[in-house]
């Protein structure tokens, strides 16, 4: 499976953001996903996840700002980001991958993009 990720950019503290992450293969609509996000020095972290089912599950600092969907006529993965902060500033990552009770495991991963927040 090969993951695009695009979308990222340069957007003002309490600005919007749409990132999209185009998947190969045929049976997009059973992939579960998830989007991550890195800055230097630190850990990728887990931002969100989207089962086959659509159920979505955010980390903390994003709940209610951010929003995973899917399309699964279009083989894309999204993640909207409303009111957005200077410490959301990270390059974002897109995966596939599968749960394990409740615990996401990232497999493929696409390229990341950049996300700047000024404030």
């Amino acid at each position: 499976v090969q993951l695009q990720a695009s979308g990222g950019g340069l957007v003002q503290a309490g600005g919007s953001l749409r990132l999209s992450c185009a998947a190969s293969g045929s049976t997009f609509s059973s992939y579960e996903m998830g989007w991550h996000r890195q800055t230097p020095g630190k850990l990728r972290e887990l931002v969100a996840t989207i089962r086959d089912d659509e159920r979505a599950d955010y980390q903390a600092s994003v709940k209610g700002r951010f929003t995973i969907f899917r399309d699964n006529a279009k083989n894309t993965l999204y993640l909207q980001m409303s009111s957005l902060k200077p410490e959301d500033t990270a390059v974002y990552y897109c995966s596939k991958g599968s749960f394990r009770g409740n615990y996401y495991y990232p497999g493929n991963w696409g390229q990341g993009t950049l996300v700047t927040v000024s404030s």
